[in-house]
């Protein structure tokens, strides 16, 4: 069975070599449609809260959220960091609240301080759901990602491979001690 959950994402971005609009620096509202499949927790009677599959995810993605995102390649990278060194925001700002942990994955990097995510290719629909994929495969067991920006929309299934071990009380995923984060429940196998 399937939890799902959808979280929208505001961002800019630009396909730096296209030849067409999107060559230019604009912005969307991505949504992002995450599936989650597993068997159904008989202590919460679901395969995962939906509540907390958004906040694992947001954890990461949080990044992309407010943020420009430009391949590593694009020349137009070092003209905004300029910039945002020359208004002294590169490293941050107070009023930066919503940024998620830095990453640096094969695929992308997160600069929060700067709302900045630096990627390897072209960010497409189909880019970020190589990306999503890449940053919470092993947080969630992901069974299909679509991700809609605009008039465009991509969408993949993946193979769930094994369970997570969830807390019998609240549902969500024990952490590596078998603990519940969220009440303190211990699976004392672990």
């Amino acid at each position: 069975m399937k939890s799902i959950t959808t979280l929208d994402l505001q961002y800019a971005h630009r396909f730096y070599g296209f030849k067409g609009e999107a060559q230019y620096l604009h912005g969307h509202t991505g949504i992002l449609t995450i599936e989650v499949e597993d068997s159904v927790n008989p202590g919460v009677n679901m395969v995962f809260p939906c509540n907390e599959i958004k906040k694992v995810a947001w954890d990461v993605l949080r990044n992309f959220d407010h943020a420009l995102i430009l391949r590593e390649d694009d020349p137009l990278l070092p003209a905004i960091l300029e910039v945002y060194d020359r208004q002294g925001i590169r490293k941050g700002h107070p009023q930066n609240t919503m940024k998620g942990a830095a990453f640096k994955t094969d695929l992308a990097t997160a600069y929060p301080d700067s709302r900045l995510v630096v990627t390897k290719e072209t960010m497409t629909v189909e880019g970020m759901i190589k990306i999503v994929y890449d940053l919470l495969k092993d947080k969630l067991n992901i069974s299909k990602l679509t991700f809609t920006s605009g008039a465009n929309s991509a969408s993949q299934e993946f193979d769930v491979c094994g369970t997570i071990d969830r807390c019998p009380l609240c549902g969500i995923a024990l952490n590596e001690k078998g603990v519940c984060p969220k009440c303190g429940y211990s699976n004392s196998r672990k």
